[in-house]
């Protein structure tokens, strides 16, 4: 039987140690690692042999949306659980937006506990309790069947090659006179063309344009 690979962030050592000790307890587990939030998790981020991340809500060196945001960058295909004592409504929505897939009260039962890791791990949605029957939930799931509408139209957008070349460049951090110089053009074209992206990408800034470029490249390196 192929295992769940499961990653622990959580900076309490205690809970972390005891988190680690129930899970290796489930045949159908295997922790490939327990780590409180340094330069280590940091380059464990990078692996693949991940499948579902437990991360601590209230981590203390690090905010928990951004390394949300670094885990489905790094790896789209990772499933993210987060574990915390409390959320408001719009914690959940925002972690949601960001690819969490499941959430874990820490007061939770043992057996609540796998039953959510294991839901996750098949591809399900997993609210906290005290959500799943009230409206929020609906906001929620529209929310994301939105979300998921915008990254079809994005897809489906058509750029011209010299439209390709710009997002990668900018992507690769050239201004717009470096990028004129590398593709042999004026800057003032190459400003007209970072238009056109963020016009066809319904994006509002460079930066933006660099996430994009570079969740394509994860993405296809995914597929």
């Amino acid at each position: 039987m192929e295992k769940i690979r499961l990653l622990i962030i959580e900076d309490n050592r205690l809970l972390r140690d005891g988190l680690t000790e129930v899970l290796k307890k489930e045949s159908d587990f295997e922790v490939i690692a327990a780590l409180q939030t340094d330069e280590k998790m940091l380059s464990k981020i990078q692996t693949s042999d991940i499948d579902v991340v437990l991360l601590d809500l209230g981590l203390q060196s690090y905010d928990s949306i951004d390394v949300v945001k670094l885990f489905r960058k790094s790896n789209k295909d990772v499933k993210v659980v987060l574990m915390g004592l409390f959320a408001t409504h719009s914690e959940v929505l925002e972690f949601v937006e960001c690819g969490v897939k499941g959430f874990i009260l820490k007061n939770a039962t043992v057996n609540d506990f796998l039953t959510t890791i294991r839901s996750v791990a098949m591809g399900e949605k997993v609210l906290p309790e005290y959500l799943t029957e009230s409206l929020f939930a609906q906001i929620v799931e529209q929310s994301l069947n939105e979300l998921e509408g915008e990254r079809k139209i994005i897809e489906s957008v058509q750029m011209t090659q010299r439209e390709l070349q710009v997002i990668e460049s900018i992507a690769a951090g050239l201004t717009n006179k470096e990028i004129a110089q590398k593709l042999f053009i004026s800057p003032y074209t190459v400003k007209s063309h970072v238009h056109n992206i963020l016009e066809k990408l319904t994006l509002h800034s460079r930066l933006q344009i660099a996430k994009y470029a570079h969740d394509k490249k994860a993405s296809a390196k995914n597929e």
